[in-house]
């Protein structure tokens, strides 16, 4: 994909827990439901797909989530596809969903200086249509309420 047709942002927080103990929940769908609630909740994978992203298949189509407000109302589905994988530390979401061609998450998990763990998403999207564009100030938003739900979960350095 050429990075002048991506729009993107990044967020980073340092949180009190350790490395493992946010990672173990970040890769869980019942994690990222905690940080998306309640206005928005992804649909878990069918029976007998890998519920947790350390167990999926890299580079390979995994399941596609309807992304819902209000738990209710289906607004995009993700078509998840994990295409880099280091279990404890990163994972690189390389994705289409209804509404962008591309849809790339990296979330990195690393040790903070003194103790807790530096929590970090790169997100970058392609809209289908250039309408579409007008999302970014939604996506914005979405990551900063992630990351204000982690910091309550998990503390703050």
């Amino acid at each position: 994909m050429n990075a002048e047709s991506m729009t993107g942002l990044v967020r980073t927080s340092v949180l009190f827990a350790p490395p493992a103990r946010v990672w173990a929940e970040c890769v869980t769908l019942e994690g990222i439901n905690r940080e998306l609630g309640p206005l928005l909740s992804m649909t878990p994978p069918p029976p007998g797909v890998a519920d947790t992203l350390d167990d999926v298949p890299v580079d390979a189509p995994w399941f596609r989530s309807e992304i819902l407000l209000l738990g209710r109302f289906p607004v995009d589905h993700d078509d998840l596809v994990i295409v880099e994988l280091e279990p404890g530390r990163r994972f690189l979401e390389r994705s289409s969903t209804r509404t962008q061609l591309v849809w790339e998450h990296e979330r990195t998990v690393e040790p903070a200086p003194g103790g807790g763990t530096v929590l970090t998403d790169r997100v970058a999207w392609t809209p289908r249509a250039a309408p579409l564009i007008a999302g970014a100030p939604i996506f914005h938003a979405v990551f900063s309420w992630r990351h204000r739900q982690l910091r309550r979960r998990f503390g703050r350095l």
